[in-house]
């Protein structure tokens, strides 16, 4: 037995060109006009949501990103060790 999945409805008027055009694109693909759109429209939502995200975490992050840039913490002997590793693998003097 599956679970039965709860629908909604979106109804848009577009212009003939447009929907000319929507029903060719998901011709070419192979799919219905309903699967293109909703296939587009989800990808188009995806990808807003994730940029405001960025934006948003960047903007919360700002000032303790400044401040390590202003006053970067002392490297502790693992990055010393590290970098002299490096060093001495490019024979970087």
């Amino acid at each position: 037995m599956t679970a039965a999945t709860s629908t909604a409805r979106l109804e848009a008027r577009i212009s003939t060109d447009l929907h000319s055009m929507l029903k060719r694109a998901a011709e070419i693909q192979g799919r219905t006009m309903t699967d293109f759109v909703v296939s587009a429209v989800q990808d188009a939502a995806q990808r807003t949501i994730e940029q405001a995200d960025i934006v948003r975490l960047s903007l919360s992050d700002q000032e303790c990103f400044a401040q390590a840039l202003l006053a970067p913490p002392l490297p502790v002997p693992a990055l010393e060790r590290a970098f002299a590793r490096r060093n001495k693998l490019l024979r970087v003097e």
